[in-house]
Parts: structure tokens; C-alpha cells; sequence
């Protein structure tokens, strides 16, 4: 054998392992990227059903000072069901609307009573949501820059190109309400 031959064999091979290591690397980094997503998705329902929690405790000392219609329990105990359940951004930014409404109910309620605002029990029940509201911003910045990464990669190349061959799509970014309008308050001065 000539070795300008084997050279180019060689030069073949080379180039075939190259292009199907890259389609390995790019498609495992699409994977990890894809299961991070989840699984940051799936704490933020964790986190949302640990402030639908919160809302209904606080909803129950609150009661005795202000009526709320049924319809705010009833529609905390169904969030509390669904959030679990839901798998897409757009149904968790749904439900996270839902509660923020309510939780804004709740603190306008809170405002006018000055013995609730006192209150040890109001007072550590909001502590606990402002836990979790800080949370929940924490995983859905690190939701959205994996969704960032993710996507980037489905833009440039070479990865662009494992993404059509695999089937990958671009993912939908998590934005709450608090992005357009403002966060709830959680603290007052007494």
C-alpha cells in the first residue's frame, strides 16, 4: 500500500470520528440542558405548592377579620391540586398569576387591620412566602438560563444542526407577572 493512501484513510477516519464525536457532545449537551430545564421546572412547582400552602394558612388567619368569598378557598385548594400536574411554563405562569392575585388580596386585607399586621402568626406566615417568593426568583433564573443556553445552541452552528437532525426546538422562557408589574411587598412597618 501507498502511503499517500493510508494518509488519506487515515484523513477519512479522522474526519468521521470528529464529526460523530461532535454529534455525540452537541446532542448530550442538548440532553443535559433539556433535563435541567425539567427539573428546575419541576422545583418551581414545589415551590409554587409551598406558597399555595402558605396562602391557605394565611388565608385562615385572616378569615376572622375580613369575609373572603369561598370561591379564593376553593381556588387555592385547585391550584394546590394542578400544580403538580402541570408540565408546561405557560400553565405554571397561570398558576403562579392566580396566587400572586390572591396573595394581593391577602396583604390589601393584612393592611387594613392593624392587629393582624401584629399578629406573630401573620407575621412569620408572610416571612415564610417571602421565603419562598425569593425561591421561586432563584429557580426561575436558573430555569431561564438554561433555556438561554439551550437555545443558543439551536442558533449557532454546529450544534444548529444536531437540533434539526434530533428533533430539538426552542424552549419557552418563564416570565411571572413580577417582570411587567411589581413584587408584592412583604413587609410593613409598624
Amino acid at each position: 500500500m501507498d502511503v499517500g493512501y493510508i494518509l488519506l484513510i487515515a484523513g477519512f477516519l479522522i474526519v468521521i470520528l470528529s464529526f460523530a464525536f461532535l454529534i455525540i457532545t452537541n446532542y448530550n449537551r442538548f440532553q443535559q440542558l433539556k433535563n435541567g430545564a425539567e427539573a428546575t421546572l419541576n422545583q418551581i412547582k414545589v415551590a409554587l405548592k409551598k406558597r399555595l400552602d402558605m396562602l391557605n394558612e394565611l388565608l385562615e388567619s385572616v378569615q376572622s377579620y375580613a369575609r373572603f368569598e369561598r370561591e379564593t378557598l376553593e381556588s387555592i385548594t385547585k391550584m394546590r391540586t394542578e400544580v403538580l400536574k402541570v408540565s408546561s411554563p405557560e400553565d405554571i405562569q397561570k398558576i403562579d398569576r392566580e396566587s400572586r392575585r390572591i396573595l394581593g388580596n391577602i396583604l390589601v386585607t393584612v393592611e387594613n387591620y392593624p392587629d393582624l399586621k401584629t399578629s406573630q402568626t401573620v407575621q412569620k406566615l408572610m416571612d415564610a412566602v417571602k421565603e419562598i417568593e425569593d425561591e421561586i426568583a432563584r429557580h426561575r433564573y436558573t430555569y431561564n438560563n438554561i433555556v438561554q443556553e439551550f437555545n443558543t445552541k439551536i442558533d449557532t452552528f454546529p450544534s444548529n444542526i444536531v437540533a434539526s437532525i434530533f428533533g430539538f426546538t426552542k424552549m419557552s422562557y418563564l416570565q411571572f407577572e413580577e417582570e411587567i408589574t411589581r413584587r408584592p411587598e412583604l413587609r410593613w412597618s409598624v
